[in-house]
């Protein structure tokens, strides 16, 4: 009868616990149809994120120019918007944790519209420097990957966030920046019609987040940010980086992918100096950069993560950044950059991916939002400083001082992954 008994209770606790977890699944971290729907509207608010930041990244130079602004003044415009960037991807990240990533998806969208309503209106020069400053809040990406990363279970979220990257490639082929479709609009129509373009986009995006992204896409036991805490705080900056493996697997991230953002930067330069190219053949090179994006992201990245380790990945990834800094190291034409450009967006698709998936795993999951938007603001500063030293570099040394320099970082850096045991690890909510 004990035994009876004892088997008895042993079959209720587990079908209490079923139902735990069937609860769980189904007002915590959403049933699996559910689970791939907001991923798959996560892809979509993503892509038109990046369609319309491409959009004013093309037509940015021309309204300026129609403004009298001349380079010093873009230039500072470029700084403005990428520091605040710089500084808004941090807090944007906390106010994901504290209010949930539908709501901080939905201030990014919100604050695309305010960005685009003032370019609209943009009519003089103080306007046109008014119209940077809600990029503060413009953070889609970051706000999908939040969204990935609270949904996605842990052995999926490599692959999950590493199909993020075929969004970029529909930015980049839908409105290739620097292109010159712009020319098109700026001679037939208006230059402001790409801005009433991003203007009623960015609404759309804005409904479709906050019709389709639930109100809470984690279980309620895991946020654990309490009201008083602030949205920017130093302090918890670096209590992120005292994780084990954060500040490695940080610095790594940072520094492989430096040189290459510093090449992109300067690309458009480049492109006609170096290269020869006239604006639309450089719209062509970059939807064919986009292209490749998409196919490295959609079939390559997602299967890798699921038969190799992470930290092999990691390795992988900056090997292969050193050999294609040799190889931008003897480019000579447009042609060799074509055929070096698949080993880059390979190396460049997987450090962004790995790192993503190692950075959040490794945080408290009420936190994940934080560690996205720190990782988002690696970007920013490279936008920030990199027309300064880009400038440096290809002025006094050229081309090729970007595959050095990226040869050099990234032997050193795989070197360091070889030899130091990064200690990675899944970090449970605390």
């Amino acid at each position: 009868a004990t035994t009876m008994n004892a088997k008895s209770s042993s079959e209720g606790e587990e079908e209490t616990s079923g139902m735990r977890n069937e609860t769980l699944g189904e007002s915590g971290r959403l049933g699996e149809a559910k689970r791939r729907r907001v991923i798959r509207v996560a892809y979509v608010i993503a892509a038109l994120d990046l369609t319309f930041l491409f959009m004013q990244m093309g037509v940015m130079p021309y309204l300026a120019k129609s403004l009298g602004v001349d380079s010093v003044g873009f230039g500072y415009l470029q700084t403005i918007f990428g520091v605040l960037q710089l500084v808004g991807g941090y807090i944007f990240g906390r106010f994901a944790d504290k209010f949930g990533a539908r709501a901080a998806l939905i201030l990014s969208c919100a604050s695309g519209s305010v960005f685009f309503l003032l370019m609209s209106l943009s009519t003089s020069i103080p306007l046109l420097f008014l119209s940077r400053l809600p990029g503060v809040f413009m953070h889609g990406m970051p706000g999908a990957q939040k969204v990935i990363t609270d949904v996605a279970s842990p052995s999926q979220r490599a692959g999950a966030l590493g199909k993020l990257g075929l969004c970029f490639g529909v930015g980049i082929i839908a409105c290739p920046p620097n292109s010159g479709d712009y020319l098109f609009f700026v001679s037939v129509y208006s230059i402001y019609v790409p801005t009433y373009v991003g203007l009623v986009g960015s609404l759309i995006n804005t409904m479709i987040a906050m019709f389709w992204i639930p109100k809470q896409t984690k279980p309620k036991s895991d946020h654990h940010m309490t009201e008083q805490s602030d949205l920017f705080s130093i302090r918890e900056i670096l209590r992120l980086m005292k994780f084990p493996g954060v500040m490695e697997v940080f610095i790594v991230k940072v520094f492989a992918g430096f040189p290459i953002g510093l090449f992109m930067i300067m690309f458009s330069i480049i492109s006609m100096d170096f290269f020869g190219l006239e604006a639309v053949e450089s719209g062509y090179l970059m939807s064919y950069f986009g292209v490749l994006q998409m196919v490295v992201q959609g079939l390559v990245v997602g299967k890798l993560a699921s038969h190799c380790s992470e930290m092999t990945l990691l390795r992988l990834s900056v090997f292969v950044f050193a050999i294609v800094g040799l190889g931008m190291a003897l480019m000579r034409t447009v042609r060799h950059y074509c055929i070096i450009a698949v080993p880059l967006v390979f190396a460049f698709s997987m450090l962004a991916t790995i790192t993503n998936s190692i950075l959040t795993k490794a945080v408290p999951s009420s936190d994940t939002g934080a560690m996205l938007g720190i990782c988002a603001s690696v970007q920013s500063l490279t936008r920030t400083v990199g027309p300064t030293i880009g400038g440096v570099l290809y002025k006094q040394f050229g081309v090729s001082s970007f595959g050095y320099l990226q040869l050099m970082v990234n032997l050193g850096l795989f070197v360091y992954l070889l030899k130091s045991k990064i200690p990675l690890g899944e970090m449970k909510s605390q």
